[in-house]
């Protein structure tokens, strides 16, 4: 039998264990970059100012959520130029709510800008449009006609 040559042995040295070290912390810091940018590019900021206050109003909260459902009223927010946003409102059986009286608020994520109130006119029959600064929001509506009172919530702009 033919004796196999043996390979000479490489001692590990402190080389070595510098490029494992680089190599460890580098992966390490490189997905922890990775996940703050995608923590801070998703989170669109404060959920509630306070907690306990949030938690004894929860079930009314639920209770007024459970109501807006039942109405099957819908909105659809759009940008329309780069300064303004247009809000459809429609009924349960799709036709255009008129007259209906429109209050709104945009919030920027992270509160990066001050919130700003929206006042929507309709400017035709369902449509209401309404000045709106570019950039991204978040828009809380409530809208009052034919004796009910509707919110909604979009992150669309």
């Amino acid at each position: 039998m033919a004796q196999l040559a043996a390979r000479p042995v490489r001692p590990f040295t402190g080389r070595h264990m510098a490029l494992v070290m680089v190599g460890f912390f580098g992966v390490v810091i490189a997905v922890n970059v990775l996940l703050a940018n995608i923590a801070v590019s998703t989170f669109s900021g404060t959920v509630v100012e306070n907690s306990y206050v949030a938690s004894q109003e929860f079930n009314r909260w639920l209770g007024a959520a459970k109501a807006d459902k039942a109405l099957g009223w819908k909105l659809v927010i759009a940008r329309e130029e780069a300064d303004k946003v247009r809000f459809t409102l429609t009924d349960a059986s799709g036709r255009l709510l008129t007259g209906a009286a429109v209050r709104a608020q945009a919030d920027h994520p992270l509160g990066a800008k001050a919130p700003v109130v929206l006042t929507p006119r309709e400017v035709a029959p369902g449509v209401y449009e309404a000045a709106l600064p570019a950039g991204r929001w978040h828009v809380g509506i409530e809208a009052r006609a034919m004796g009910h009172v509707w919110h909604a919530e979009d992150d669309a702009l």
